[in-house]
């Protein structure tokens, strides 16, 4: 299984999202950051299925742990709020991307756990949607530095059909109109 990258969902049920694609789509749970690893603010369920497709579920425990993902989910509902991709150079392409009018969110950091050091970086190009970069060649942890292997097990996958979802072949960034050509 090849891993390049993950989709993060802001949604006001992170647990209750993460069940519905184990249970219905053969995603296996594979990583979790919340209550349970020492995080107090926002819950964080990471599913994959076979193919390495791998989804992140983010929802905040109470209306004042994420200002900024509560008016999200306020104005937008659930939905993507970033798309990462795995790269060999984090900076290089941070750097490439902020010359060429992206806005900086965060600049390259390194992230460290028992289980290696992880990099990343990430940027805006338009919209409330982020891109994030990730290296992950001297990691070996279950997802990012402060996850753990998720405590929950699909029972579903092992007697149902696998389900052939291979890739995410693109992702809609709605524009209003008479501004699609600006952001193109």
């Amino acid at each position: 299984m090849f891993y390049e990258g993950h989709l993060t969902f802001w949604v006001g049920n992170a647990k209750q999202a993460a069940s519905y694609y184990t249970s219905r789509f053969g995603f296996d749970y594979l990583a979790y950051h919340g209550l349970e690893t020492g995080e107090r603010n926002i819950a964080r369920h990471v599913v994959r299925n076979s193919q390495g497709v791998t989804f992140v579920f983010c929802s905040p425990y109470h209306p004042d742990s994420s200002a900024e993902m509560n008016a999200h989910l306020l104005k937008h509902g659930d939905g993507i709020k970033d798309i990462s991709f795995v790269v060999e150079d984090v900076k290089g392409i941070y750097d490439h991307a902020i010359a060429n009018g992206a806005v900086s969110i965060q600049p390259p950091t390194e992230t460290i756990d028992q289980d290696g050091t992880a990099i990343t970086a990430t940027i805006r190009a338009f919209g409330d949607t982020t891109h994030t970069f990730v290296d992950l060649k001297n990691y070996k942890g279950p997802f990012l530095p402060g996850f753990k292997p998720h405590p929950l097990k699909e029972t579903l996958n092992a007697v149902l059909p696998a389900i052939h979802f291979v890739k995410v072949d693109h992702i809609v960034a709605n524009q209003p109109d008479t501004e699609m050509e600006p952001v193109a």
